[in-house]
């Protein structure tokens, strides 16, 4: 047909792998479900959703939030997993503590778990109650195959100041005792580290996530991203260590390749981009 570009596709011989994140929506695009579903594409992974949460949000800060009624949540979740076959699940904000108690209810449906629990905004104020911090540490934490606190949150759960490497090496396998397999108490920039330094306690064992500190105020979407990358190297069927070493990996270049960025006055989005 004249004028119509032709294009030819490959048809590909397997089904992709399926993930599914539950989490709050970010207007500025940078974190949540925007970041998330971004995540899972350049994994190769077809990414569902279930929105906990409205955010009017940008590079700046969070003007406000509305949080979704658990019911919705329900059978938003409902409608994904009783048509689509889920392998790993991710979560983000889950914005009141009925829904944090729904996704636990949930949990037996949801493989390959992997719980960031969102609590603290990037200006250190607390997003919630302690009912609901007190939720994700009984209700949660026990089925997660791995949770990813950064040192504000993990300092909220624990009731401690979580501070540097040793902080977050105890901190960690703190936390593991309520339940998960895997604990990820994501560093950042540690005081009196040169790198991007994360503490995994995994079967009892710790050891350190590093990478070069990378010099960049676009870092909005960082946790987000990890834990996405992490439950979608889990869908595709990696081990829990490569899942995680991977996800680091990915988040590392995705600071590399938006450092020199200009998008918004505030903390602007990582970079995206096939994994590999």
């Amino acid at each position: 047909m004249s004028g119509v570009a032709q294009h030819s596709f490959t048809r590909p011989d397997t089904n992709p792998s399926v993930a599914l994140t539950i989490a709050g929506s970010d207007s500025g695009g940078g974190a949540g479900i925007q970041a998330d579903l971004k995540t899972f594409a350049a994994h190769g992974v077809f990414g569902t959703s279930v929105i906990t949460a409205l955010t009017a949000q940008n590079t700046v800060g969070v003007r406000g939030i509305s949080a979704v009624d658990s019911g919705f949540v329900a059978a938003q979740l409902e409608a994904v997993l009783d048509d689509l076959p889920v392998a790993a699940v991710k979560t983000g904000m889950l914005a009141t503590p009925e829904t944090v108690a729904l996704v636990a209810r949930f949990a037996p449906r949801l493989p390959a778990l992997v719980v960031d629990p969102v609590l603290v905004a990037s200006s250190g104020d607390r997003l919630f109650t302690a009912d609901a911090e007190r939720a994700y540490l009984d209700l949660l934490f026990p089925h997660a195959a791995v949770v990813t606190p950064n040192l504000r949150e993990a300092s909220v759960l624990l009731g401690r100041e979580v501070l540097d490497a040793d902080d977050a090496v105890k901190a960690a396998a703190d936390l593991a005792a309520y339940g998960p397999r895997c604990v990820v108490v994501k560093g950042g920039h540690l005081r009196g580290s040169a790198e991007a330094v994360d503490a995994v306690w995994l079967d009892g064992q710790v050891s350190l996530l590093t990478a070069p500190w990378i010099a960049t105020t676009n870092n909005h979407g960082t946790g987000c991203t990890f834990a996405a990358a992490t439950a979608a190297r889990l869908s595709r069927g990696d081990s829990l260590a490569d899942a995680l070493a991977g996800a680091k990996s990915y988040v590392h270049d995705a600071l590399v390749r938006s450092a020199g960025w200009s998008l918004g006055a505030g903390h602007g989005p990582l970079a995206w981009g096939q994994f590999s």
